[in-house]
């Protein structure tokens, strides 16, 4: 007998009333829930811009720049994907208008459609299907939850919206509709309104869909007597209506989901069997984490901080959860302490680094704030305090080491300096050229690939291995022409490529500093909740050190 094919049920999950209240934890969680059963369960974004990926965005108006496996840039979210599911990605789980418009109109033009008049709301959502097709033909899952950007009622996504309507018309019983909505509680009213997200319901039925669920996001929980009007108004089922009130950690809402009974509500609205949630893991984790009492004080000096009169941390989001996660593991409660590169330019201000545990420099691009950058390291390095550089924090590191170590007069990555006598860091030669063309969006490493570690180093000790892959986005590298000068002057190059041509890791040995280490890659793509990042957690354990 033929084995039957699968049956997969889609989960789409819009947001209502406003940006930013929990779509995309609110899809990791129902992800994570619905794998806690046993079920195997993909995760997709869908972001409604005209971007083909997200890899030329500016972090501090869009948040950060996740990067696959694959090498594909993408939206935050699909790092929230990867972390809640404890699994790496394909690159199909993710999708814009750029890539569906592009591939449409290059089809267009190698008269891929015979001549027909190319409509938008044909075979553009057409396209739509073709590429959740293709992922459930691939992947083969039991349920795919996919996150559709934006909120109801833009222009931006509602071809996706209408997709999905589509896919419901043809598969009723396999489709089913989250609306994420906010009800604010004004303090000068006093009470919880449910109007906005009554509106976006109806916003939502405009296009002729009805959600299934209702994810009632609120600064508190939502009382009885709300979920009763919204069940009312909306013609949601009450127990469908799920209370989704602001937590102190976001590794709490897959519990909270659970507790609700959303995960077993799915199940049933999806004709999906009957199965008992195995959630230990993630009941851990809270439990390490409220049980933590001792601080761990981290300052995170990067560039993207500012947008206006507010701070983004956004822009680090994975950096700043790779933290959180380590620190949890090891029951201390991480404060991480946002400090812009410009705020350091003082002397006086740059002793003020003295009073944390460690300081972490993240990845960035451009010179500004690069010199006070340089001298935050050198501040680290000679007061021996911890320090994680990761990207640009490991080439700047190799910089301030090379001028103030091996004397090396105004070394300095070309990035900064074209000009620079001692180019330590310098660009990838093959990326020249494309570069020169314009041509920034493919310009850079990226993507996984495999780094040797050498014994008896920091990385050797965490990672316990001499063998790893990790993931980078970077057009610079050390200069292997320098490689030998700064060996020589103490610098150790603990991680490399198979073939020893680029420096992956660069640390100091624990003789002359506790934790001073580099990493050319993103350590950060790669931690998980229940599977903390090993260069993290030895970060972490020496910042928390008496």
């Amino acid at each position: 007998m033929p084995k039957k094919k699968k049956t997969t049920k889609y989960i789409f999950v819009v947001g209502g009333v406003m940006s930013g209240v929990g779509k995309g934890i609110t899809t990791s969680s129902i992800g994570a829930i619905l794998q806690a059963r046993n079920l195997d369960v993909s995760l997709m974004k869908i972001d409604p811009y005209l971007n083909v990926d997200a890899g030329t965005m500016n972090p501090t108006e869009h948040g950060e720049v996740f990067v696959m496996d694959s090498g594909l840039e993408t939206d935050q979210d699909m790092g929230n994907y990867e972390r809640f599911l404890g699994k790496s990605l394909p690159r199909d789980n993710y999708m814009t208008s750029g890539m569906v418009y592009k591939h449409v109109i290059d089809k267009e033009r190698a008269l891929g459609f015979d001549g027909k008049c190319v409509d938008p709301l044909y075979h553009i959502t057409q396209e739509i299907h073709r590429r959740l097709e293709k992922l459930v033909k691939e992947q083969q899952p039991d349920v795919l939850v996919i996150e559709i950007g934006g909120t109801v009622g833009e222009h931006n996504n509602a071809l996706f919206i209408d997709a999905a309507r589509q896919l419901k018309n043809k598969k009723p019983n396999d489709v089913s509709f989250v609306l994420v909505g906010y009800m604010p509680a004004p303090q000068s009213i006093g009470e919880m309104k449910t109007k906005p997200l009554q509106n976006a319901v109806v916003q939502l039925n405009s296009y002729g869909v009805q959600p299934d669920f209702i994810i009632a996001r609120a600064e508190t929980p939502v009382d009885e007597k709300r979920k009763e009007k919204l069940s009312s108004m909306t013609g949601v089922p009450y127990e469908h209506v799920i209370s989704a009130p602001d937590v102190d950690s976001i590794y709490a809402v897959p519990v909270n989901f659970e507790r609700d009974g959303l995960g077993r509500h799915i199940l049933k609205k999806l004709g999906l069997r009957a199965r008992t949630a195995s959630l230990e893991g993630w009941e851990a984790l809270n439990k390490r984490r409220r049980s933590a009492t001792k601080e761990v004080h981290i300052a995170v000096v990067g560039k993207y901080f500012s947008t206006g009169d507010y701070v983004l941390s956004d822009a680090y989001v994975s950096i700043i959860e790779s933290l959180r996660i380590s620190a949890y593991q090891q029951k201390l409660i991480p404060v991480l302490h946002w400090i812009e590169t410009k705020n350091l330019s003082k002397k006086s201000e740059l002793q003020s680094l003295k009073k944390y545990d460690g300081i972490l420099v993240p990845g960035g691009f451009g010179s500004r704030g690069i010199e006070d950058t340089l001298k935050v390291i050198e501040f680290a390095r000679t007061n021996k305090i911890p320090y994680f550089g990761i990207c640009y924090g490991m080439q700047l590191m190799v910089a301030e080491f090379a001028r103030n170590v091996a004397k090396l007069k105004k070394a300095h990555t070309t990035e900064v300096d074209p000009n620079t006598p001692h180019p330590v860091v310098a660009i990838l030669p093959e990326q020249i050229q494309k570069i020169e063309q314009g041509d920034m969006g493919a310009s850079m490493r990226l993507g996984s690939c495999p780094c040797v570690i050498k014994k008896g180093t920091h990385a050797y000790r965490a990672y316990k291995d001499t063998s790893i892959i990790e993931r980078h986005r970077h057009r610079y590298e050390v200069n292997p022409e320098y490689v030998q000068q700064l060996t020589d002057a103490g610098l150790i190059f603990s991680g490399t490529s198979p073939d020893g041509m680029l420096m992956e890791i660069a640390e100091l040995p624990k003789k002359d500093h506790p934790f001073m280490v580099g990493a050319q890659f993103h350590p950060e793509f790669l931690a998980r909740p229940l599977d903390p990042h090993p260069l993290f957690g030895a970060f972490v354990k020496v910042c928390n050190k008496p």
